[in-house]
């Protein structure tokens, strides 16, 4: 977006003038966008421009930045204080007779900390969203602890982030870092950051980066030293925070935040597989994590649980943090693996997409889904093994809902027989659904998710039976097989784009797969009587669906490639790999049917 439509006002406070953008409808609540270090306002654009179709927003370029003034001399004018009083003056011009909800990046989260603690601003701020910038009263008290009382572990943190704090040495140099960023640091700026943090070419950063920068460099110098060797030991956040911690940040770790919760009393934490940069590399999951946190907080639902669906109930804490506002698209999803893995991920407060053949059993579970904690859930008819179908699927749902986070491939059949018995028509089938409806499902959608650049996760649910040979189930192993090679190349090809790909081969579940299998060579009589055998079978084994439904998160959060679920996948993966001739003795054994 571009924020030359914004409507501008300026601010003029401590001798300086802070240049001040607006969108959205000013009798809306606000929310204020702090910008961090080298940045100006325009690192929101795209986060402002989402946010401002339901609320009014502000941005500002910070004293010295953009097209706001600096102070004279530089020294000493960028203290924490004097942020803080050009804060208040910004919010009382914008909202001056409501709190304002701020959110804070790098520096601007580090400045947004002080405002959301200090005595002084208590009544102006709702609530404050804080990502890839601590507090430098907490991060001094995390400091001190692990000096005075040192661990393996927390030695091993300390000297973690130091070394990610390279950059706070070399900018409290004199002169050199105003020279680099005027220099060839300035020239190469958006150039790194397009390699290193996959930042788009969108014409960010602005012209103003290399004078933005040099006076950049007195946040540094004016407050680092002084708040780390003296932290304030009042610095406890008088408003609730969302925290939303990206899990790549090269310049931060997460054990900065493990002792937040003695500082914050309400404090929601979101984590983000992406680097440091994340307002301009996933601005649609951030404006979907800051509606919702302003919205809760205005109808006064601030509890401390991120996540909740319609009904009011919260979703699961640790995967909330993961999950929450992510769109998840399941296959297969009005029954057993499927409906559990739609049901899990709506749990932990992702948006959901279920899809299957069966319309009023995958309605049932899209209802399901936002009684138990999704913020919305939609059911949607198709057949994945139809690629029509499927490509306007993936255009309906990118053009109402956005870009698919994680892609669970679940839609299966089951094909049982001798390979002589099974027809030609037998093997379209099974392939149709089993084998093409997972191809269809990773090129459309992972097409998608690759030229949006933000990453994401796609799950293939294959099976042991993958790498469990069977005179049984020679059509279902081939197709299913073929699933866990295609995982495996797709992990390979997707990894330079940060989409990971699991394989998840579950064993034996009890599911209504057994149900609606074929049985190639039988008639109609002896077909059911092997469903109801089989399934008495599977049911006996009575291994759950909500097992596997786990494990699938699991995986997607751990990013794991090939993920057995039970003992005794476990066990047939382990003899794939030791000893694969146990695996084809086994193999040439007649099933007791």
């Amino acid at each position: 977006m571009d924020l030359r439509s914004a409507r501008e006002r300026w601010v003029r406070t401590g001798g300086i003038e802070l240049c001040v953008a607006e969108l959205g409808d000013p009798s809306q609540p606000t929310i204020v966008l702090v910008h961090g270090y080298p940045d100006s306002k325009e690192v929101w654009s795209e986060v402002a421009g989402r946010l401002a179709e339901r609320w009014h927003v502000v941005l500002y370029d910070v004293r010295g930045h953009g097209r706001s003034t600096a102070p004279e001399p530089l020294r000493g004018g960028f203290t924490l204080e004097k942020l803080t009083d050009d804060f208040l003056a910004v919010v009382n011009a914008v909202s001056p007779d409501r709190p304002v909800h701020v959110v804070g990046h790098d520096w601007g989260s580090v400045q947004s900390w002080e405002f959301a603690t200090v005595e002084r601003t208590k009544g102006r701020i709702a609530s404050f969203t804080s990502m890839s910038g601590p507090s430098l009263d907490h991060f001094g008290h995390w400091i001190k602890g692990r000096v005075s009382h040192p661990s393996p572990r927390r030695v091993g943190q300390l000297l973690g982030q130091a070394a990610k704090s390279w950059y706070v040495y070399a900018l409290h140099t004199p002169v050199l870092p105003e020279m680099a960023w005027r220099g060839v640091l300035g020239r190469q700026w958006p150039g790194i950051l397009r390699r290193m943090e996959r930042v788009p070419a969108d014409g960010y950063p602005t012209t103003s980066l290399p004078q933005d920068a040099a006076h950049g460099a007195w946040l540094y110098r004016d407050n680092i030293r002084s708040r780390l060797r003296r932290p304030r030991p009042d610095a406890h956040a008088h408003v609730p925070v969302q925290l939303i911690t990206p899990t790549g940040d090269a310049f931060l770790s997460p054990s900065l935040h493990d002792e937040l919760d003695m500082w914050v009393p309400r404090l929601v934490r979101r984590t983000l597989p992406a680097k440091h940069w994340v307002p301009r590399t996933r601005p649609d999951q951030l404006s979907a994590w800051i509606s919702e946190f302003v919205d809760r907080g205005e109808t006064g639902g601030q509890d401390g649980h991120a996540g909740a669906g319609a009904s009011g109930t919260a979703a699961d804490g640790a995967r909330a943090a993961r999950f929450g506002g992510q769109l998840v698209l399941v296959t297969g999803a009005a029954a057993g693996i499927g409906r559990a893995t739609a049901l899990a991920f709506a749990k932990a407060g992702a948006r959901l997409v279920a899809v299957d053949r069966n319309a009023e059993a995958v309605a049932r579970t899209a209802e399901t889904a936002r009684l138990i904690g999704a913020p919305t859930a939609w059911g949607e008819v198709v057949d994945v093994g139809d690629e029509q179908a499927m490509e306007k699927l993936a255009e309906k749902v990118a053009a109402e809902l956005g870009v698919v986070d994680v892609l669970v491939n679940n839609a299966g059949v089951g094909l049982s027989g001798s390979f002589l018995d099974t027809t030609s028509e037998d093997w379209r089938n099974v392939l149709d659904v089993n084998l093409w409806g997972v191809i269809h499902g990773c090129r459309i959608f992972g097409r998608q998710m690759a030229d949006r650049g933000q990453g994401g996760h796609i799950v293939n649910v294959a099976s042991a039976a993958a790498y469990q040979p069977s005179r049984a189930l020679p059509a279902y192993s081939t197709s299913k097989a073929a699933v866990l090679m295609l995982s495996e190349c797709l992990r390979a090809e997707l990894a330079d784009r940060s989409i990971g790909v699991s394989a998840i081969c579950p064993g034996l579940i009890n599911t209504g797969i057994t149900g609606t299998a074929h049985f190639a060579g039988t008639d109609e009589a002896e077909e059911e009587r092997l469903r109801k055998r089989t399934a008495r079978l599977y049911s006996l084994r009575n291994y759950p669906a909500e097992k596997v439904a786990g494990a699938i998160l699991d995986a997607v959060v751990h990013n794991r490639a090939v993920v057995p679920v039970t003992p005794e996948a476990h066990g047939a993966r382990l003899l794939s790999r030791i000893s694969p001739r146990v695996l084809r003795a086994v193999a040439r054994l007649k099933p007791p049917l």
